[in-house]
């Protein structure tokens, strides 16, 4: 069955005291709406639209970032929930299937959940995600009759009786799109805020004899964020969960709680992780790797068995090869280092290939940037980079070939070649002591005089 997602974006969300669309927040590194757009995106929709307003122009932005297919409407005017995703109506003229309308601001809807729904609409015309909540507080309530819904009442238009009810409405609904749209036009504002809800078109169904259910999910995907303190909660929670998934899938932590994912981070199973690791987005580790503690990864891919860090750095565009070796203080990006290269201390790797079985000593720098291009370090394989090596880009180092210690490398050096690129030493023999006895006697002339 074709699937199309209506995702509601358009709120201000003034309670975040930001100029940022309240969609636009961050959780593990990806905006609130990318979260639901990949939860929907499980369900391989033909259609995607997103309902934007305050913001329009980043939440557009935003959106085609994460899908280039995704249609963006724009909601004018905040009437409330039902008039929100009447905006996709014509966006979503003829489609011939069912539309799911999720929500923004709410990030942890599950695919299986999203998957249950679609299940449950091949035997009722509409179907409501609902959570029985641990505090009911101001959520709508789903009034059910065995597994049928006969309507839900929100919050502010509810008896003592209905309020009673802890089966709350999630606002995430399913139904056949022609449905949908046509029982969106019948939705009046005749309510204590004068809006028109997307939940009045339960008791419609009813009056026009379809059916409708509810399933039921934790209340923990459920979590809306409007406030700081919300999107506090909901980046820990996304955190516990990364945590326990990883460790379900055999990665190894010595301090779980210390350890930060993104959104995408992929570990394999073996790979141990030390304490205070950041991933940030486009991270892949693969099985058997270790990853030592304080290390930071952005944009970088390490095959198994490698080793990173301590106080490792790597930045979009690093590729590590099987048992390449990147010891502490040391920072790559956009370079691709080879099976079993080595670089274990206080060195810079940028714009570079480095061969298999090389070893770049401490103190190394590709000196990649001319202060206006970007230029390239070509290292060969079984290479050894004499410490403290400047590789002044564009430049070649052969297979076999080795530098000297304190070399300025502004030359390509052939394979097997010793290359030499610093000034000859030369020793006065006595100056270091007359240099002394001047320096001190004025620092008490300066002393003196003070």
């Amino acid at each position: 069955m074709n699937i199309a997602l209506i995702i509601l974006a358009a709120g201000k969300g003034t309670r975040m005291k930001s100029d940022l669309p309240k969609v636009l927040h961050p959780i593990a590194g990806a905006p609130m709406l990318v979260h639901a757009m990949r939860a929907g995106a499980t369900l391989e929709p033909d259609r995607t639209v997103i309902v934007a307003g305050h913001g329009a122009e980043a939440v557009s932005a935003a959106a085609l970032d994460h899908d280039p297919d995704a249609t963006i409407v724009l909601q004018t005017t905040q009437e409330g929930t039902a008039h929100a995703v009447k905006q996709a109506a014509t966006a979503l003229e003829g489609h011939e299937g069912d539309s799911i309308v999720l929500y923004g601001d709410t990030p942890f809807i599950q695919p299986e959940t999203l998957e249950r729904m679609v299940e449950a609409r091949q035997n009722h015309d509409v179907v409501v995600l609902g959570f029985t909540a641990a505090d009911p507080g101001r959520y709508g309530r789903l009034v059910m009759q065995g597994d049928m819904l006969e309507r839900i009442v929100e919050f502010k238009d509810a008896d003592e009786a209905t309020r009673a009810i802890d089966f709350c409405n999630s606002g995430v609904i399913a139904a056949k799109t022609e449905v949908l749209f046509d029982l969106i036009e019948a939705v009046g504002n005749d309510n204590a805020s004068g809006e028109y809800y997307l939940t009045d078109i339960i008791g419609i169904a009813r009056d026009r004899g379809l059916s409708a259910t509810a399933v039921a999910c934790d209340e923990a995907e459920t979590l809306g964020v409007n406030s700081r303190a919300e999107l506090a909660q909901a980046e820990a929670l996304f955190q516990a969960r990364a945590r326990n998934e990883a460790v379900e899938n055999g990665v190894i932590f010595y301090a779980p709680d210390s350890v930060y994912f993104a959104y995408d981070t992929m570990i394999g199973p073996g790979t141990l992780v030390e304490q205070n690791v950041v991933f940030a987005p486009g991270v892949t580790i693969e099985n058997d790797s270790h990853i030592r503690a304080f290390s930071h990864l952005e944009g970088c891919h390490v095959a198994r068995g490698a080793v990173v860090g301590p106080y490792a750095r790597l930045r979009p565009g690093a590729e590590l090869a099987e048992k390449v070796k990147v010891g502490n203080f040391v920072e790559i990006k956009n370079a691709v280092l080879d099976e079993g290269a080595k670089i274990n201390h206080l060195s810079y790797i940028g714009d570079a290939h480095v061969g298999a079985d090389t070893n770049v000593g401490a103190g190394t720098v590709t000196c990649n940037y001319d202060g206006v291009m970007k230029h390239h370090t070509e290292i060969g394989a079984r290479v050894f980079i004499g410490s403290d090596t400047m590789l002044v880009a564009p430049v070649t180092v052969g297979d076999d070939a080795m530098t000297g210690s304190g070399s300025v490398i502004t030359q390509d050096v052939p394979a097997g070649a010793l290359a030499l690129g610093r000034a000859r030493q030369i020793n006065k023999v006595g100056m270091a002591r007359k240099l002394f006895e001047i320096l001190k006697f004025k620092k008490q002339k300066r002393d003196r005089e003070a």
